[in-house]
């Protein structure tokens, strides 16, 4: 993995959403050419990609305070 890969895997999830909405109002731009289109379209799939990674980290470290006060690691199907 090289430096850039490394930086753009350490991006909060706010920082991915703002480029994913950038990248949405580039591509509705009608004067955006077909090339910088799929360019746009392929950094938007890398960083969905990146979202659905952090969110799946988060899910395993959340923690659920069951009925009885203790804390349990949360396991998704509740």
């Amino acid at each position: 993995m090289n430096t850039e890969e490394n930086n753009t895997q350490n991006r909060p999830l706010e920082e991915i959403f703002a480029e994913l909405d950038d990248i949405l109002s580039k591509m509705q731009d009608p004067e955006v050419t077909l090339e910088d289109s799929f360019a746009l379209y392929e950094t938007g799939m890398k960083d969905i990609k990146q979202c659905n990674n952090l969110l799946d980290q988060i899910e395993k470290k959340m923690l659920l305070l069951s009925k009885d006060g203790e804390l349990t690691a949360f396991d998704g199907e509740e």
